[in-house]
């Protein structure tokens, strides 16, 4: 078999870029170990341009949320399933001064598309808010383990993914710069499979960071019609079902739930919600692929032939990776290079 494109891994990262490749008219393989702990199959999926401790908006937010909704639709589109969930995302002031804050920020048109309310009072439906809070728009989920699972089938009903570990030893390097791997020829090869391709000998000198985080799914007497977000987010799947999470631990080794993460994540859900939890139904671990600036890393190796990195998009991936996929797609088959922020080049001086 020849393809232009060999792809290792098929999470998130790897799911949109082999389809923009494909999009293009190239001729793409996957190969995937179908690793039950990959991020991409266990995280809640969130797009919100509004992240962190200090309410900041998120880096190149602008450009990002023009791509998430179309290209995501564009999938459902093509795999013949719903796993886009536009959704307001509230997030509750915790002082005056914020609140102050983006009152003055809702007046500036840099946040018109991304604001939709700001609350300066209680909205009494059981979140604990007395300074009032932000009601996000443009914002919602994807259900990644169900995109990622449906585009498999879709692969596999075409012959276009193995089911097998990358074992390095077996790839082979001809002489015209194409890769082979167990009867599969490509004029490129790409590592899209997360923190695994700061495990081989071609990238394992980039700063990957595992992040452990783990998820509940609760029962628990309260619903919202929006997703609710400080410390922990809690998005509600009806008949008082909700998804908590998540823990951040760097450093990662153990991928089983502890009693550690989820009695942190209640404590904090606690201090959101003011609802008794009744009963915890599920608790999932997943690892994301961490970089120690957060930021991805896109690019080419600096001194292996035909050999390209995409990966390491953190807990972020359902923001970033359409728009940043346009990029790789231009370095793949232009040449191009990507941006400096996430550019491969800034870490050669750790090689």
């Amino acid at each position: 078999m020849e393809v232009d494109f060999l792809l290792i891994g098929q999470g998130l990262a790897g799911t949109v870029l082999s389809y923009k490749l494909i999009q293009k008219g190239l001729k793409v393989h996957i190969i995937d170990d179908g690793d039950p702990n990959s991020s991409s199959k266990i995280a809640a999926g969130l797009f919100n341009p509004v992240t962190g401790r200090n309410l900041v908006k998120t880096w190149k937010a602008d450009a990002l949320f023009k791509e998430i909704q179309p290209f995501y639709r564009d999938m459902e589109t093509l795999l013949g399933q719903e796993f886009v969930h536009p959704i307001g995302i509230y997030r509750p002031f915790i002082s005056f001064e914020e609140q102050n804050e983006w009152l003055a920020k809702s007046a500036d048109p840099q946040y018109d598309a991304f604001i939709d309310k700001v609350y300066s009072k209680s909205r009494n439906q059981g979140v604990n808010d007395p300074f009032g809070g932000l009601l996000l728009k443009s914002t919602g989920y994807i259900d990644t383990r169900k995109l990622v699972n449906s585009y498999g089938t879709w692969l596999k009903d075409r012959g276009l993914i193995t089911n097998i570990a990358l074992e390095e030893k077996d790839l082979i390097f001809n002489r015209d710069g194409s890769w082979e791997y167990k009867g599969i020829k490509a004029k490129k090869i790409i590592f899209t499979n997360g923190i695994q391709a700061g495990k081989n000998s071609f990238f394992n000198w980039i700063p990957f960071i595992p992040v452990k985080g783990e998820i509940l799914t609760i029962q628990q007497d309260f619903t919202s019609s929006e997703i609710v977000n400080r410390g922990v987010f809690r998005i509600d799947l009806g008949k008082g079902v909700g998804k908590v999470g998540s823990t951040y631990h760097n450093a990662a080794v153990d991928l089983s739930p502890t009693e550690k993460g989820k009695k942190e994540i209640l404590d904090k859900l606690h201090q959101l919600i003011d609802r008794e939890v009744n009963e915890i139904l599920d608790h999932q671990v997943g690892v994301r692929p961490g970089i120690r600036d957060r930021k991805p890393v896109l690019g080419k190796h600096p001194s292996k032939e035909s050999v390209y990195i995409f990966g390491g998009f953190g807990a972020k991936g359902v923001s970033l990776v359409p728009y940043l996929s346009n990029q790789m797609c231009n370095l793949l088959i232009f040449g191009e290079e990507p941006e400096k922020e996430v550019n491969i080049n800034r870490f050669f001086k750790y090689i």
